[in-house]
């Protein structure tokens, strides 16, 4: 359902999620935007339950000092107390547990929109609907291909020098490792720079030119369905939530 909902309804959707997360400082209302990201991960996005922990990680992580100090320490960092007063947080319940969740609602919300959606799809969107510059448009795309290329390259040259070398491929990279493939890396990156350089040049992609663009999907009527059911699942997240407390 989400990976045939169209990039931008579903973008706006995320933020005003995000925007609700951030606005709102009530724990129950953070855990419950939790929750319902991670089922959508779950159940529609198809994510195992391993890799969404894994992605919960560094979320977890950050989140982490604010419930080290309100919990385990049994003091309220002044920026926790900070916001609970000017958002209206309880003093019943630590800010810092609050702000933790906060983290990892955010997170999730993020990475439901990340693996839903097709970077093309979303760039091209954004290119025909709200005419962001052809330049920077495939810019983003050199970039967003770019990171995934990085990672194939640096698997094959480590599977190149463990033949090389005559062991095993390790799970993780030794810190020798990594220095030997970093200058392999580098060329490998400004190859790939010169080439997208010379497609931009050949593609004529230069401010102030007319373009044509390949047709794309316009928003249709699921689309809006599906974005008023996500603002009304909003709103009965917040209601719940107050009803809870």
């Amino acid at each position: 359902m989400l990976r045939g909902f169209h990039p931008l309804p579903k973008l706006a959707l995320c933020l005003a999620w995000i925007a609700a997360s951030l606005v709102i400082f009530r724990l129950s209302f953070q855990i419950a935007l939790f929750v319902a990201a991670s089922l959508l991960l779950l159940t529609d996005a198809r994510v195992p339950l391993r890799r969404l922990l894994l992605l919960m990680l560094p979320f977890a992580l950050f989140g982490f000092g604010f419930l080290t100090t309100a919990v385990l320490f049994r003091a309220e960092a002044g920026f926790a107390l900070q916001m609970a007063r000017e958002q209206g947080g309880t003093t019943d319940i630590a800010p810092g547990l609050v702000l933790f969740f906060r983290v990892l609602a955010c997170g999730m919300i993020s990475a439901v929109f990340a693996l839903t959606t097709d970077p093309g799809q979303l760039v091209r969107s954004l290119m025909l609907h709200l005419r962001l510059p052809a330049p920077m448009g495939f810019a983003l795309m050199q970039a967003m291909h770019m990171v995934p290329d990085l990672r194939a390259e640096l698997l094959q040259l480590r599977m190149a020098r463990a033949i090389r070398l005559g062991r095993p491929l390790r799970r993780l990279p030794a810190l020798d490792e990594v220095i030997s493939l970093a200058i392999p890396l580098l060329a490998y990156a400004i190859r790939r720079a010169t080439r997208a350089a010379l497609s931009f040049e050949a593609r004529g992609l230069r401010p102030g030119r007319v373009r044509t663009n390949l047709p794309q999907p316009p928003i249709r009527r699921t689309d809006w369905v599906l974005l008023a059911l996500g603002a009304g699942g909003l709103v009965a997240i917040q209601i719940i939530s107050l009803v809870a407390v």
